[in-house]
């Protein structure tokens, strides 16, 4: 008996013609740890486009990557050389070392540095009340030098991240965010040591402190964003078998998934996972074909079905012989299609990275016109340096940097506790633009659960037929509807010459009368219980739809956002799901390849795409979606591919994450307003001469409290 969503399969063929040419040539991957905002992002990849050799280069911000496509065999040494000619550290990668400890390690070392930048400031601001009550003379140079010893120490050490990256860029004669920032936190300590070494009354350790804690505060507000992202790619490439056993001049070898060439008999124990693709040589077996369809419920296969990787063998051990192997399987190339993805879409570039690549050489222009021409008019180099770091110190972008993570942090917060877990560091501002909704339909749309809708049409006499049918057959259809007829208290009948015919379903004799439980003879292809001589009698399995499903389609609706389903499932099984939610755009029959050409052809339409999905066969569309979202219940590998996960059962906080999305868009633009009514006021006053160091510090903490109290206004 076969299950009627599992038409339309194998796909190995439908996937390899979807898979584009650019894969030619070797690629490689290489880890960039320090690599950090969208300036970054086209160095990186200018530079390496440059290369003789090089046909493309792809950075992947979230993973701090990039991946490189070469003509030939790829010199990886020399590309690690390269990236550290552009000012960029390179390492080779270490896909189980990165996923295991580097977020972590960042993470907790970004912290560290800011306990210790808070701590080293709140004990020097002690010290500069002391001063600022009237400490005059020796007291007053104590407590500098004091201070001094303070913060020295601590600027060195949690102002590093700052200071690497700033000399990275400038080694190959660029600039950055972190060029001023350094500057500023340099300039400031060292005057303040220059006046405490000279007996001066004035000294800005404080203000380099506050200036290094703030700016971490908002490195660490987006760490923390960006920590979750992991490569779909990679969990797909999990999936890859590692080795085999085959049959060679009669005897099983076991070989390396690498070894395996086409004409292998290669066996597949029952609960094994295909390697290759291939056709079946011996065995009948039970395959979940969820990989690529989507749907749950196994198909039947024997001798010439054909099977692709990544498929699970259920019921009897199987020998297939190879017909694709390595890197021509369907999984790798599914693989390679969703690295592909996920490289396009982190090319999105964030609000907060746009305004930055103007940011670094407005105020050092501006900071070097105050320099220049307060010495002019004094002479006094000491005064114009004071008035030129002021001025640095005053335009810092912590407001800048702190617009966006505060804001982030904050909605992530309130979508957690409505179910929502946020993973992407630009998934708000990204879903803030949405004007179309994409759905899978098993497991998504439906909860997977299947439902019998026509037991009690059935004659008690045919109640009794169907489940002696039904227990002598393994196929979960079989198991279903066995299980619910033993509930209802069912007696089997007592059959004779009861046969299951792979794909066909199971048929016994009644008496006289021919007895038939398998799949219709309609176009839907549904189950169904026939006598000989009568017509068919239905048994509908359908799907309970996922809570919150009928309300959130509604409410996309009538927002006048575009909703369309697409479904690895028959055209009769999405359309209609389709009708149940009023879903006009539902297509049925799709492979991976064809749900990713989908979201293509929307994109080209100037379409913003959200794809939410559960599947594996989803993983491509995700990565391609403009944002995506993934139950909990989807597979590890789904979860990994998508921007936002959810995690109960009800769909509704859907809804939640896009108003949110929306009013923290709003958040950022006013936190951005903020910043530039700030230094619209305060940089005129520094360049003037009317704002210290000391002073342009406290402006410029204030001015980072407000963005991050108009943040947390972020509400469901």
């Amino acid at each position: 008996m076969s299950c009627p969503g599992c038409a339309g399969t194998p796909l190995a063929q439908e996937v390899a013609r979807n898979t584009p040419a650019a894969y030619a040539g070797d690629t490689v991957s290489v880890s960039l740890p320090e690599i950090h905002c969208a300036t970054c992002v086209s160095g990186v990849e200018r530079g390496l486009s440059k290369l003789p050799d090089v046909l493309e280069a792809r950075v992947n911000l979230s993973l701090k990557r990039v991946t490189i496509k070469t003509r030939g065999d790829a010199d990886e040494d020399g590309l690690i050389n390269a990236l550290l000619g552009l000012g960029f550290e390179a390492l080779p990668l270490d896909a189980a070392t990165l996923r295991a400890g580097e977020g972590d390690a960042v993470g907790r070392g970004l912290l560290l540095r800011l306990a210790v930048a808070g701590f080293a400031m709140m004990n020097v601001m002690i010290l500069s009340v002391a001063i600022w009550a009237g400490a005059a003379d020796a007291t007053r140079q104590m407590f500098h030098w004091i201070s001094a010893i303070i913060a020295l120490p601590a600027v060195a050490f949690a102002a590093r991240p700052f200071f690497a990256s700033a000399i990275s860029v400038l080694r190959v004669g660029r600039v950055n965010m972190e060029v001023p920032i350094s500057l500023a936190v340099l300039l400031a300590s060292g005057l303040s040591l220059f006046e405490t070494m000279a007996g001066g009354e004035n000294a800005y350790f404080d203000a380099a402190l506050s200036l290094t804690f703030f700016l971490l505060i908002g490195r660490y507000l987006d760490h923390r964003t960006r920590a979750a992202a992991r490569s779909a790619a990679q969990e797909l490439a999990a999936l890859e078998v590692p080795s085999a056993t085959c049959i060679r001049e009669g005897a099983p070898v076991r070989l390396k998934a690498a070894d395996i060439i086409v004409g292998d008999l290669v066996q597949v124990p029952a609960g094994g996972r295909i390697p290759v693709d291939g056709v079946i040589d011996t065995g009948r077996t039970q395959l979940d074909r969820s990989l690529l369809t989507g749907e749950s419920m196994p198909i039947a296969a024997q001798v010439g079905s054909k099977v692709v990787s990544g498929e699970v063998n259920l019921s009897n051990p199987l020998v297939v012989r190879a017909t694709a192997v390595g890197q021509d399987t369907t999984l790798h190339r599914m693989a390679q299609m969703v690295a592909a993805a996920e490289s396009g879409r982190s090319h999105y570039t964030p609000v907060a990275d746009r305004a930055a690549q103007l940011y670094a050489p407005l105020v050092h222009g501006v900071a070097a016109l105050a320099f220049v021409g307060w010495f002019a008019a004094t002479g006094d180099v000491r005064y114009a340096l004071n008035i030129a770091i002021a001025t640095l110190i005053i335009t810092c972008p912590c407001a800048l940097g702190l617009a966006v993570p505060a804001v982030t942090t904050a909605a992530s917060g309130n979508l957690f506790r409505k179910g929502l877990l946020i993973k992407s560091a630009t998934a708000l501002e990204r879903l803030a633009e949405v004007d179309t909704v994409v759905f899978d339909k098993t497991g998504t749309l439906t909860d997977g659960t299947p439902i019998l809708q026509d037991l009690q049409a059935l004659s008690p006499q045919d109640r009794g037929v169907v489940l002696a049918l039904s227990q002598s057959s393994d196929h979960p259809v079989s198991r279903l509807l066995a299980s619910a007829l033993e509930g209802m208290q069912v007696v089997p009948t007592v059959l004779s010459d009861i046969r299951e015919i792979a794909g066909k379903g199971v048929c016994g004799q009644d008496g006289v009368t021919r007895v038939h439980l398998g799949k219709s003879s309609t176009s839907n292809g549904g189950t169904m219980f026939q006598r000989d001589g009568f017509a068919e009698q239905p048994l509908r399995i359908d799907e309970s739809l996922r809570g919150g499903a009928q309300e959130l389609v509604a409410a996309l609706q009538s927002k006048g956002m575009g909703v369309e389903l697409l479904s690895g499932d028959t055209e009769f099984a999405a359309a209609k799901t389709g009708a149940r939610l009023g879903v006009e755009q539902a297509w049925g029959g799709l492979t991976p390849a064809d749900k990713i050409a989908r979201l293509a052809e929307l994109q080209d339409q100037g379409k913003h795409v959200l794809m939410v999905g559960d599947g594996l066969n989803d993983m491509g569309a995700m990565a391609q979606a403009f944002v995506s979202i993934s139950p909990a219940s989807g597979v590890d590998a789904t979860r990994a591919s998508s921007d936002i996960v959810l995690l109960g059962r009800s769909l509704a906080p859907v809804k939640d994450a896009l108003k949110v999305s929306r009013r923290a868009r709003a958040r950022i633009r006013e936190n951005f307003a903020i910043a530039v009514c700030y230094n619209a006021v305060a940089v005129p006053l520094a360049v003037l001469g009317f704002a210290s160091p000391l002073m342009a510090a406290l402006a410029m903490s204030s001015s980072s409290i407000l963005v991050i109290l108009n943040a947390l206004r972020v509400r469901v």
